[in-house]
């Protein structure tokens, strides 16, 4: 039996010592559902602080981003601005406009790969709360229309009073960034409430800090792409940082013989086509590790690496290829991340 693959350990190269855990702290693990997913906390804590005042103080963070940015929810702020009139104007909560602002900057850096406005065809495609019949491919004509009503240049800001217009039709879908933004305000209530060391996860997004009882950070394994058995392990120390990960096989449908994965190419206004099966990226901020995963998905391997190579980012990229009848997956990384392996 072969040998396998030595485990691969990533070092944040601009991590310090972690804080150790002061003395009488204790150690919690907290969990619960969320965002049609589940979040999990693991907290080191003062001895004083009850779990119970942990739990409440992250859930609430957690039910208002849903109450902010759900487009699930009929009544959160984001479905009551899709439904509202052209020309309306509309007071954003402040982790709303920090969330619009984020994907509107992404937008305008990935020249449209990233677009938060892109939830006409996310409803059309099957993947959203209204609109198209999961597993069906869209006629021609309900994609032109979809694509007409999207575009990040219509949505106009007035950042000095908060608030933003609906140009007429536009739908705003924070799917590829609100998660991560999730992250950081679970990551945000446990600094504020005195906990000493956590890792925070919402539906498989992490975001790491300080140390465990015994003074090793959280060592995370990264996701791989199911089937992908003879691969490395890789181990990332989180402390200061955030994981990311965008596959093409967790929210999919099949038709023909062609798999439709739900990151949708603004672009194009279709599922992405390429060969990438996962890219992960590593960032202090989860809410933008979660935007720059989607970003190079939808550019795929070799303009993604461009893009991530001229910005620094930690990003993995794996691509299945169909080899002898079995999809086998090859990885490449940027110089950022390779630069972390130990």
């Amino acid at each position: 039996m072969p040998d396998s693959p030595p485990t691969r350990v990533l070092i944040p190269l601009h991590m310090a010592q972690p804080p150790s855990a002061p003395p009488g702290a204790v150690s919690h693990r907290l969990g619960g559902p969320t965002m049609g997913t589940s979040w999990s906390v693991q907290a080191i804590a003062p001895a004083t602080l009850p779990p119970t005042v942990i739990e409440a103080a992250v859930q609430a963070r957690l039910d208002g981003v849903i109450r902010e940015m759900s487009t699930w929810q009929a009544d959160s702020d984001l479905s009551r601005y899709n439904g509202a009139p052209a020309g309306s104007w509309h007071a954003c909560a402040p982790g709303f406009m920090a969330v619009l602002d984020a994907a509107l900057t992404m937008a305008a850096d990935s020249d449209g790969a990233f677009d938060p406005s892109v939830g006409s065809l996310v409803n059309l495609w099957g993947f959203g709360p209204h609109g198209g019949r999961a597993g069906e491919v869209p006629p021609q004509q309900a994609l032109d229309q979809a694509r007409s009503r999207c575009g990040w240049q219509r949505i106009e800001v007035d950042r000095a009073a908060r608030r933003v217009r609906q140009p007429g039709g536009a739908y705003l879908d924070f799917s590829g960034i609100a998660k991560g933004y999730a992250v950081d305000q679970v990551a945000q209530a446990l600094r504020e409430l005195g906990c000493v060391s956590w890792l925070a996860e919402v539906g498989g997004e992490l975001s790491g800090y300080g140390a465990k009882p015994d003074g090793q950070p959280w060592w995370v394994a990264l996701e791989r792409p199911p089937g992908d058995d003879g691969a490395h392990a890789t181990l990332v120390a989180l402390h200061g940082l955030a994981i990311a990960t965008s596959g093409d096989y967790r929210r999919y449908f099949e038709r023909d013989g062609r798999r439709y994965a739900h990151t949708i190419d603004p672009r194009s206004g279709r599922p992405v086509r390429h060969d990438l099966a996962q890219v992960t990226v590593l960032h202090p901020q989860c809410m933008v590790a979660d935007a720059l995963a989607t970003v190079l998905t939808v550019l795929g391997e070799q303009e993604g690496m461009a893009f991530a190579r001229e910005r620094n980012i930690a990003a993995l990229f794996i691509r299945g290829a169909l080899q002898a009848g079995r999809r086998r997956f090859v990885e490449s990384m940027t110089p950022a991340f390779a630069a972390m392996l130990d």
